[in-house]
């Protein structure tokens, strides 16, 4: 695994390249909030299609599901209005989307078959493996070889801050089989490691493996929203993939 150096621009956007694709992450730096439930963050995602010049943004009502859609020729308009949270496509010029206020937004990226996918996983789909499946969708439908799997793993809640109950500690311990040192301190748990597991048992390689290493509770540097830490602002950050 790598971390990723990180640099936010005037847009206040966190951008990386692969031979096919353009990966971002949204942060708080200039006020951008995605919340598809207000008019504001419905503008700022339409707002995406000039700034980033694609033809169309999608992206879904996330339900904290391990449900998995291809987007292909759809009608944009029907496909936002699914249920499930991960996205596949090989659309050229089309941003797909999730979004995410503690939950951990993943991008995955094949430059050979030309595909790529977004997912959102909380502590639900995180549990549920959706990363993995969603890179086994691609390999099933895209005939992606686990290999060439491009995987980034962005902003989140960490170790540091997530302390969850000690019922769904020793679910998460009894279901994932990682150490409890590894993924746990105290009560506190790492979403990340049950991710890496995942992928890395279908045999994504260590090389392509990319983290932002950005706690969205506790990070000082970089604004981000925090659903934890908001205190009701509701804030949504939109991490993001277009495959060129």
């Amino acid at each position: 695994m790598k971390y990723l150096d990180i640099t936010v621009n005037k847009e206040g956007y966190i951008e990386f390249e692969s031979d096919k694709a353009k990966i971002v992450f949204s942060t708080a730096e200039t006020g951008k909030n995605f919340n598809r439930h207000t008019e504001d963050g419905v503008k700022t995602l339409n707002a995406i299609i000039e700034e980033f010049e694609v033809d169309e943004v999608a992206y879904m009502r996330q339900v904290h599901s391990s449900t998995v859609h291809v987007l292909s020729n759809e009608d944009i308009k029907e496909f936002i209005e699914k249920e499930g949270d991960a996205i596949i496509t090989s659309k050229t010029n089309t941003a797909i989307g999730v979004f995410t206020a503690d939950c951990v937004p993943v991008i995955v990226v094949d430059d050979i078959k030309g595909v790529v996918a977004v997912v959102h996983s909380g502590w639900r789909g995180t549990i549920s493996s959706i990363t993995k499946k969603t890179i086994e969708t691609m390999n099933r439908k895209f005939n992606t070889d686990y290999r060439d799997v491009k995987v980034y793993v962005g902003p989140h809640i960490r170790k540091c801050c997530y302390e969850v109950s000690q019922e769904l500690k020793e679910t998460f311990l009894e279901e994932t089989g990682i150490p409890e040192d590894v993924l746990f301190d105290g009560r506190r748990l790492s979403l990340e490691e049950c991710i890496l597991k995942d992928i890395r048992e279908i045999g994504v390689l260590e090389e392509n493996i990319y983290t932002l290493n950005l706690c969205t509770y506790c990070n000082e540097d970089i604004r981000l929203h925090s659903y934890r830490k908001s205190n009701g602002d509701y804030g949504r950050l939109f991490s993001f993939v277009i495959l060129k």
